[in-house]
């Protein structure tokens, strides 16, 4: 099973995700945003998109690995990344599904002002050192109006919900056992921080 966690930036993806493969023993985190990365820096500057994801041989190659770890993975394969254009998501989890592979998706759903509020504690590398993310941010409209449609369900509302609470929510909801208690909310800060830590680059 693939458990794809979309959203809009800032609305928990990652910290879900991390939280859920701690809290399940089996679970699998496939991040597809590496590889896309790669292959945008692998072109020259003059032809390199803004969006990795415009970039074909990205949204095939996710297909591919992607079904290749669900099939070689005895538990949940999660995959938290953003797609809002409604052809990628056909393409890459409609092709998925077209494979036999079972995805169950997830769009994590906050108003425009907690997710601006949660992206104020994200910083990005440049190159003139550290600042902090704008493209995220400038993005929250289309995301937030593309994720309301109804293909991009289940949506989990998580303005007024904690990660325990959302993990909690898709575990049951997809099925999954939750091996591990939470974390005590001490823990819970030290893992949110190297979370957030990977988004420096």
């Amino acid at each position: 099973m693939i458990v794809w966690i979309n959203g809009a930036f800032g609305a928990g993806k990652s910290q879900t995700a991390v939280e859920l493969r701690r809290r399940s023993a089996d679970a699998h985190v496939a991040d597809p945003e590496p590889v896309g990365l790669a292959l945008r820096r692998t072109l020259p500057p003059a032809v390199r998109p803004e969006d990795f994801q415009d970039l074909a041989p990205w949204r095939s190659a996710v297909v591919d690995i992607l079904q290749e770890a669900e099939a070689t993975h005895a538990g949940p394969v999660l995959v938290p990344m953003t797609i809002v254009r409604d052809e990628y998501f056909q393409e890459i989890v409609g092709g998925l599904r077209a494979r036999g592979v079972d995805v169950r998706h997830y769009t994590l759903v906050a108003r425009p002002e907690t997710l601006r509020a949660r992206l104020r504690t994200r910083v990005t590398l440049g190159r003139t050192g550290l600042r902090r993310e704008t493209w995220a941010v400038q993005q929250i409209p289309r995301c937030v109006a593309a994720l309301a449609q109804e293909h991009y369900a289940t949506h989990v509302e998580t303005d007024d919900r904690t990660t325990d609470e959302v993990v909690e929510w898709i575990a049951a909801d997809a099925g999954l056992t939750l091996d591990a208690p939470r974390l005590a909310p001490w823990r819970y800060q030290v893992q949110r921080l190297k979370v957030a830590a990977g988004f420096v680059r």
